[in-house]
């Protein structure tokens, strides 16, 4: 099989749009999600971005918060929705019809732990993972060490996008 002849297909193919959804608590969004998201709307329809709640987590940002500021970045693009899910992911990206779960690795430390969870959700629904890798200007950053910055006041709008730090941060 060549290249060109590999074509993205999901679970509801041939019923309308390929749907991804990208599930993380994004506390804080940055600018390796938002890599991710454009580069992933280049094989699919839409993306879903997903905040998962986790009442175990103690997260930095509200929840609302979050929402608004990724519905912010966003606004301008129809191909790309916000929600929040408070279930399994696989369950959340069967009940908005979404034939694939996107999700980013910085790292071979990600790739294993990632692999377990696909490997998972394609058992128990046939939904695929679509990996894609971070790039090299973004493999340094992660929402804990943004957090972890913040905590110490330090400057982290070179790590998020204008929006999200406009929005979470007021600047």
């Amino acid at each position: 099989m060549k290249r060109e002849d590999i074509v993205l297909q999901d679970a509801g193919a041939g019923k309308g749009k390929r749907i991804a959804i990208f599930p993380g608590a994004f506390d804080p969004f940055t600018k390796g999600h938002a890599s991710l998201v454009e580069r992933g709307l280049l094989m699919v329809d839409e993306i879903i971005i997903a905040i998962g709640i986790n009442g175990n987590k103690k997260n930095c940002f509200p929840l609302e918060e979050r929402l608004a500021a990724i519905r912010e970045l966003y606004k301008a693009d129809s191909r790309v929705k916000v929600s929040s899910y408070q279930s399994l992911t696989v369950d959340f990206a069967k009940q908005v019809g979404a034939g694939f779960i996107l999700r980013g690795i910085r790292s071979v430390n990600d790739f294993e732990y990632e692999k377990n969870i696909a490997d998972i959700n394609r058992i128990l629904t046939g939904i695929e993972t679509v990996i894609l890798f971070t790039l090299p200007e973004h493999a340094h950053v992660s929402s804990s060490i943004v957090r972890e910055l913040l905590h110490y006041g330090k400057d982290v709008s070179s790590f998020l996008p204008k929006e999200i730090n406009d929005v979470l941060l007021g600047k």
